[in-house]
């Protein structure tokens, strides 16, 4: 074969119909298994011959024989294509069956609620390899080779499919019944000017997250100060817990300490509600197996909650 020979999607579809000829003896019989017309069959092994430029058949009325040609071409084609066959058939039961590697690109205030749900995942779906990278700037998924995405639903693209993953949130000020001895609790967000509040600083943009309240219905800011600035929500609940000051949290990931009496939650009538995480992904027709089952998986409690519609 010439070192320039380059496999057209004729050739390849034509070695098929060769191989069961080459195995039936028969055009007629091929062409029955195959369901199409004795003469569609010769067509094809017609121009297969021509494309390689060599006799594979020998033709008579009564039988069809190989060549040398042909035989060499039948002992090498068929292991090939029945390597081909079997990764297709592999491919196609995978459609089914969640396995591989899962990557999802997070933000870090949503973790406590993937944790909670990660092992039933993974004692459901032990072929799924899960890999997390918690991330609270707004990445490009296609580029970094994501698989989905989980962000505030506030902060998402819509030309994105999202789907929520929890109910809508609220951001709860807490401190610990120590902070409170030496400090009394605040009564208006005005009085936190007079408390040590742990600052958060977003990553990408190097700003200093605002505390937003509700007053009458309207939604303001107010001006806090402290001593700590941190960029990680999981360190500002442990700073909170060890008494450096008050913090303003996702009130989810707070709640067990909150029950537990490690935190107590103050200013709740001037709460802001907004929309929670969700996950989300390129619009495509078919979603890979593995990512359905976890967007299944991480949605399975909202249920309690009642219907919750992805973003228009």
């Amino acid at each position: 074969m010439k070192k320039n020979f380059t496999m057209s999607p004729e050739t390849l579809a034509a070695l098929p119909v060769f191989l069961r000829v080459a195995r039936l003896g028969s055009f007629r019989a091929a062409a029955d298994q195959l369901e199409v017309s004795p003469s569609a069959v010769s067509q094809n092994l017609r121009a297969l011959e021509t494309r390689l430029g060599v006799r594979l058949l020998n033709r008579t009325t009564r039988r069809v024989g190989l060549t040398e040609a042909g035989e060499r071409l039948q002992a090498q084609a068929a292991p090939a294509i029945a390597t081909l066959a079997d990764a297709l058939e592999q491919v196609e039961a995978d459609r089914d069956r969640p396995a591989g590697l899962l990557r999802i690109n997070l933000a870090r205030g949503v973790w406590p609620t993937v944790a909670e749900r990660l092992p039933g995942f993974s004692a459901r779906y032990p072929e799924v390899q899960v890999e997390l990278f918690a991330d609270d700037g707004l990445s490009d998924l296609v580029a970094g080779g994501f698989d989905a995405g989980i962000r505030l639903g506030e902060c998402l693209s819509r030309d994105m499919v999202a789907l929520p993953v929890t109910p809508p949130l609220r951001m709860a000020v807490v401190g610990s019944p120590d902070y409170f001895e030496r400090h009394p609790p605040p009564c208006e967000p005005e009085d936190l000017a007079a408390h040590r509040c742990i600052l958060f600083r977003f990553t990408t943009s190097g700003r200093l997250v605002p505390w937003e309240f509700l007053r009458d219905g309207q939604e303001y800011s107010v001006e806090v100060g402290g001593r700590l600035i941190l960029n990680d929500g999981a360190m500002a609940q442990a700073a909170a817990l060890r008494g450096l000051g008050l913090a303003q949290l996702f009130e989810n990931n707070v709640a067990d300490d909150i029950a537990a009496g490690r935190l107590v939650r103050v200013l709740e009538p001037h709460y802001v509600s907004f929309p929670g995480f969700y996950i989300y992904y390129p619009a495509r027709r078919q979603l890979p197996p593995k990512l359905r089952a976890f967007v299944d998986c991480l949605r399975e409690p909202l249920r309690d909650h009642g219907p919750q519609p992805a973003l228009p």
